[in-house]
């Protein structure tokens, strides 16, 4: 076996051990809560929303005439249509697609069976063990970005980690967008909150991708939330003409809490979800007929004392089965959930609310999961040991997921012919052949007997996830790029950046 150092750490690396997929292609069923009849009314709710309540598309008339022309009616800036005419357009956009990398081998298929998880998106703070709590810069938001490289089980790196927010709001788009194409080769988002910042953002992809592959593929996404309740304001629809306008994808996300931005009950408001998810589908598919669409839902409970959201609760929980159920029946690829929690530090909190709303999101079958790691205080943080942390535990999920293995030698038949009654398999040969790849090892915990564990320190389970991001950290190393695309990449946003003034709101 590999040998292990004194401090426990194993020094053999677990990706070194078996490949690592790029993304999750799941063997296990998902978790359909809901009988037919059950369903069938959630969706004469959605329904109902679209053609009887409506959504409102404000202050963008564009968006309005488009709608208003295919045949939607409108009042004022309300939409209704026919439910069925929703669910048609929603039907025209790809139940899966993939989204390339610039590392061919790290590009993700989202929707269908597969999974693809992706770290914490929009914190305005950082927090680390030493340097502990404090507003997000360009510094860390580099190492976070590293960081996430080379964690394999993350297989998509997002946009904003954290907000750097030493830079202006105005530019930082661009230096956000530079740094995930530099300094990782996975998959990532491109911006969305003005419209010029997500054009830059495609701009940038087809320098990156060149222009007939983004004319052929999706090689970059946006991720926006509708303006709940019942509100899709023009960040939205405007982000759709840019990156649905080119064939990209576009992931739209009601956010909701319970009580506040929809009703109190969990059916109310995953069916207000899914009908204002819907409605923007539909309109992207009037956009672009196939462009890629993500259907999302972030549902979250509150406490109805002080109206703070809360997470890992029994109402999430159970609205990640239910919208995984929906989004399957409507055809579309699912973003919901995440390793959720309202704690301040890694702590027994952090633990049980992450797990309870990850593990529910992974047996529901989202397709694409932003804060998979790294979620820290609501999501007002991003913690450097909450990433790595949460990582270990997405490793087990991808374990998980892979189901029971039937293959010949998973029957170890042979193991039988060797070991005698009352003997042990520990040195057999079906051991010694799937020894490193039998179970999951986690890279933080440590199940050693406690004299060895004091014997090499004490370490709790932060301590050990500092270290092991700062030793990832040491041993980083910059995926190679072209230096041409390199330097026209540079070249973009120094000439944007000369073009805008400095904002910082």
């Amino acid at each position: 076996m590999a040998r292990r150092t004194r401090s426990g750490r194993n020094t053999q690396s677990q990706a070194a051990l078996a490949p690592v997929a790029a993304f999750i292609n799941r063997k296990l069923p998902h978790v359909d809560p809901l009988d037919e009849e059950t369903i069938v009314k959630l969706e004469g709710q959605v329904d109902w929303i679209i053609q009887d309540v409506g959504i409102a598309f404000r202050d963008d008339p564009q968006a309005l005439d488009l709608l208003r022309d295919a045949g939607a009616k409108i009042e004022g800036d309300i939409v209704r249509a026919p439910a069925d005419w929703i669910r048609a357009l929603c039907a025209k956009a790809p139940r899966e697609f993939k989204q390339l990398a610039r590392n061919p081998e790290r590009s993700v298929v989202i929707g269908g069976d597969n999974q693809v998880f992706a770290p914490i998106y929009g914190a305005p703070f950082v927090r680390d063990l030493k340097e502990g709590r404090r507003y997000g810069d360009m510094e860390s938001f580099e190492k976070l970005v590293k960081l996430v490289h080379m964690l394999p089980s993350l297989h998509h790196s997002g946009l904003v980690i954290v907000e750097p927010c030493d830079v202006p709001v105005s530019k930082r788009h661009l230096d956000m967008v530079y740094c995930h194409m530099r300094y990782g080769d996975k998959p990532h988002l491109g911006a969305i909150t003005e419209m010029s910042r997500a054009q830059d953002s495609v701009d940038m992809a087809e320098i990156l991708h060149g222009k007939d592959t983004l004319d052929n593929n999706c090689v970059i996404m946006g991720n926006v939330n509708t303006n709940s309740p019942l509100l899709v304001d023009k960040v939205v629809t405007e982000a759709i003409r840019v990156y649905c306008g080119r064939g990209q994808g576009i992931v739209v996300v009601p956010f909701i809490l319970s009580g506040a931005m929809g009703p109190v009950s969990t059916t109310a408001s995953v069916t207000q979800a899914m009908a204002e998810a819907m409605m923007c589908c539909a309109y992207a598919q009037l956009v672009h007929e196939g462009a890629p669409f993500v259907l999302g839902n972030f549902l979250s409970s509150m406490s109805l004392k002080s109206g703070a959201p809360t997470f890992g609760m029994p109402e999430p929980v159970l609205s990640n089965y239910v919208i995984g159920q929906m989004a399957r029946r409507v055809g579309l690829p699912l973003r919901c959930g995440g390793s959720l929690t309202a704690s301040k530090i890694e702590d027994a909190q952090a633990a049980y609310e992450s797990a309870d709303s990850m593990h529910s999101t992974m047996l529901a079958g989202a397709n694409f999961v932003l804060h998979a790691a790294g979620w820290m205080e609501g999501g007002l943080c991003t913690g450097f040991e909450k990433l790595v942390m949460d990582a270990d535990r997405l490793g087990s999920y991808q374990k998980l997921l892979g189901g029971l293995d039937i293959s010949e030698d998973a029957f170890a038949k042979d193991a039988y012919d060797e070991i005698d009654p009352g003997g042990h398999f520990l040195g057999s040969a079906h051991t010694m052949r799937n020894y490193q790849t039998a179970f999951y090892e986690p890279k933080l915990s440590d199940s050693e007997n406690v004299e060895s564990w004091e014997e090499n320190g004490g370490e709790d389970m932060r301590t050990r996830a500092y270290n092991r991001w700062n030793d990832l950290l040491n041993s980083y190393e910059a995926p190679p790029i072209d230096e041409a695309t390199d330097e026209a990449l540079k070249d973009f946003v120094a000439k944007r950046k000369s073009e805008l003034p400095d904002a910082w709101y």
